[in-house]
């Protein structure tokens, strides 16, 4: 026999905070009751349900408007991974999204959960890539990633002369350069 119950969170398939939804006596004691979803719809709390629906509209702006501010803070990033690749630009490993999360997480100081991030597939070739990451129901960041190939950045930065000290640091002698031969008439 279906009973009435007040919603007092969003759930997904039966209505919003502050709805008063038909259910079925087990799916309420089962399901809803015990995860704080809903409560009996009694004549007192009826009263009520206009009361609950405003905190949670409050509740969902306050949300939307903090999801919108932190989508904005990670347009603003970009990551850099470097990873051991092959000549073809193959990544030997991936860069999964608990990596990504990680990364993010680290330089925006605030958590990032792994599963709001949105790759069909692990990064496993070299490239720049544009990440969505689902904040809100109503909003997605964009995040762009670049992914290096590992040493690459220390041989472009290196000059001749750093190159030359350090192969004599490491025991390599350099070749001389050819000297001119005198003769002698």
């Amino acid at each position: 026999m279906p009973m009435e119950v007040l919603l007092k969170k969003d759930v997904a398939g039966l209505g919003s905070a502050g709805d008063i939804a038909k259910v079925k006596d087990g799916y309420a004691r089962n399901f809803l009751f015990p995860r704080g979803l809903a409560m009996p719809a009694t004549p007192g709390l009826r009263k009520q349900a206009a009361q609950i629906k405003e905190a949670a509209e409050r509740r969902r702006l306050r949300e939307l408007k903090t999801a919108r501010d932190l989508a904005d803070r990670i347009a603003q990033v970009t990551l850099t991974f470097t990873a051991k690749a092959g000549e073809s630009g193959r990544l030997y490993g991936s860069i999964t999204s608990a990596m990504i999360a990680d990364a993010l997480s680290e330089q925006l100081g605030q958590e990032i959960d792994r599963r709001r991030i949105r790759l069909e597939h692990s990064l496993r070739e070299l490239g720049e890539y544009d990440i969505t990451i689902h904040l809100a129901p109503e909003v997605d960041g964009v995040l762009k990633v670049l992914v290096q190939p590992e040493g690459e950045l220390e041989s472009e930065a290196l000059s001749e002369e750093e190159l030359e000290a350090a192969a004599i640091a490491q025991g390599v002698e350099p070749e001389p350069e050819p000297a001119e031969e005198e003769s002698e008439d």
